[in-house]
């Protein structure tokens, strides 16, 4: 299945940079699919970007910044994938509607638990690509 998809972590979890590994190898996706926010290559005309967020409270500035640039020229649609709460994942999902890009209302969360855990239980790995494979379904 061939899509035009982008997976972007935040920084410090390896778990969330193994979940973007294993969505990447799943989907077959090109070589800078996988990146760190903000990204070293900017977004262009994605079909789909799924941001693995993880965060309570508010929004850091630099995750901020970058949702506000996830225009719809450069980000047709936005998935989350959220380790931490329903709070924080409206805050980047009001953020990102205001950037004015389509953000797909499930979003996902997981535990992705202390930063030096990686991880993926086979349980976990079919959640997730049923979820991702949802996503990628709901937009043809």
């Amino acid at each position: 299945m061939a899509i035009k998809m982008r997976i972007l972590c935040t920084a410090g979890k390896k778990k969330l940079v193994n979940i973007a590994n294993m969505i990447k190898a799943e989907y077959d996706l090109s070589i800078n699919s996988v990146d760190k926010i903000p990204p070293a290559y900017s977004c262009d005309k994605e079909r789909v970007v799924i941001l693995a967020l993880s965060g309570k409270g508010d929004v850091p500035d630099d995750l901020r910044l970058f949702c506000r640039e996830l225009t719809k020229a450069r980000a047709s649609n936005v998935a989350l994938l959220v380790d931490g709460n329903a709070a924080y994942a409206e805050s980047v999902k009001t953020i990102l509607k205001e950037a004015g890009t389509n953000v797909i209302d499930e979003v996902l969360y997981i535990k992705a638990g202390l930063p030096f855990l990686s991880g993926i239980k086979p349980e976990e790995k079919t959640l997730i690509l049923d979820w991702v494979k949802k996503v990628t379904e709901s937009l043809q």
